[in-house]
């Protein structure tokens, strides 16, 4: 889970970073109070999950309330990158000497952690790793032993801080690590860390990704998740616990067990190559030991979705018997009733399987197709996806 910046903002100072005063505002003239009450010079930032706002014109410094409330008005409905600015944060102006960039993420190819940091910030770290890639220095994290004080004066050095900022910095950049540790986050990031005129260091602009799969750790965190921003089949999937993620084909998936679903997109892509190259639309797994409910919560999710042209269901039958799965699928097709308008092709495996076919053959859905094999199952949902395109 990816937080807005001033939520960002918010859980640094809980940690002891050192941040500027910062309000958020859903209108221009809550706007206009919130610079009121932060007086002096403030900066009206856009609040949206992407880079590039200043360059969108989503970040206006001003020095009053009255052009904190004309800044807001052009600010909020702005479309940055396909996100519409709902809310502004109003943050307190700062006199900056020196912008740096420092980051604490997960390296998943490596298992470990990695910092990024550089005495270059404030610029996209994406354009300088490939124009200066010399100036962004990268230094593994060992998880267990983490960031203390003198690992984090290790990674101010090789960033190509000077000596005199070196300890001021690696201070902050601990805190940081407390963070990322404290909150199962895979990325903490500041873009500028900045050197003010006073000689104080400041986070001015953070992003936080949150692991969600720690997510029973953390109650509090539910409290930071926009649900209004959320993919409707994405929220859906996650009411009913289901492990879903949505692609950009037109086959849905849906299997039991994470490798055999990943096996199923395989064959799905391989055998779309054969009917005008269509993709899985989606990764849907409803787990070893679904229940009939779980397999019709499934399909209730993959037929809500209007890029689906056809579903292939690829379930082994495990702890799950092959008849309650059927049962499901039965279940949900009648539940659903005329929104279920889409070809389903069903291979079945495993234990009962035998009775699972019968209860399916007996049901005789005019949109269910039954499939001997994984193979089979796969260039049928295929055909039909194409033909529907």
């Amino acid at each position: 889970m990816d937080l807005y910046e001033y939520q960002a903002r918010d859980l640094f100072e809980s940690y002891g970073v050192p941040v500027l005063a910062g309000l958020i505002a859903d209108t221009p003239e809550e706007a206009k109070a919130a610079a009121e009450k932060i007086g002096g010079t403030v900066v009206v930032k856009a609040q949206v999950k992407t880079g590039g706002r200043g360059k969108a014109g989503g970040v206006k410094v001003v020095h009053n309330a009255d052009d904190a409330f004309t800044a807001a008005e052009q600010i909020l409905g702005l479309d940055i990158k396909g996100h519409v600015v709902k809310r502004v944060m109003i943050a307190q102006g700062a006199r900056i000497e020196k912008e740096f960039y420092f980051s604490v993420l997960l390296d998943r190819a490596n298992r470990s952690y990695l910092s990024l940091c550089s005495v270059e910030g404030g610029m996209e770290i994406e354009e300088l790793a490939v124009e200066r890639p010399e100036a962004l220095a990268r230094i593994e994290v060992n998880p267990i032993a983490g960031i203390d004080q003198a690992k984090a004066e290790e990674i101010a050095r090789a960033g190509g801080f000077p000596e005199e900022l070196v300890a001021k910095v690696a201070a902050v950049f601990v805190k940081l690590y407390e963070v990322y540790k404290g909150e199962d986050a895979t990325l903490v990031e500041v873009n500028p860390l900045v050197l003010t005129a006073d000689g104080d260091i400041v986070a001015l602009d953070g992003k936080v990704s949150l692991d969600e799969n720690a997510g029973f750790r953390h109650p509090k965190h539910e409290a930071l998740e926009d649900k209004d921003a959320a993919d409707p089949l994405e929220a859906k999937a996650k009411e009913n616990d289901l492990n879903y993620v949505k692609l950009d084909g037109e086959v849905g998936v849906i299997g039991n067990g994470a490798g055999l679903v990943m096996s199923t997109l395989d064959v799905v892509a391989y055998a779309g190559e054969n009917h005008g190259n269509v993709k899985p639309a989606n990764f849907l797994d409803i787990g070893g030991g679904a229940s009939a409910e779980v397999m019709a919560a499934g399909l209730d999710v993959i037929l809500g979705d209007p890029q689906v042209k056809s579903v292939f269901v690829n379930v082994f039958g495990g702890i799950t018997a092959c008849d309650a799965v059927a049962k499901g699928i039965v279940g949900a097709l009648a539940e659903l009733g005329s929104a279920a308008n889409k070809p389903l092709v069903v291979r079945l495996d495993g234990n009962n399987v035998e009775e699972g076919r019968r209860i399916l053959n007996e049901a005789n859905h005019p949109l269910v197709t039954l499939a001997a094999t994984m193979d089979e199952g796969a260039d049928k949902a295929a055909e039909l996806a194409y033909a529907a395109k």
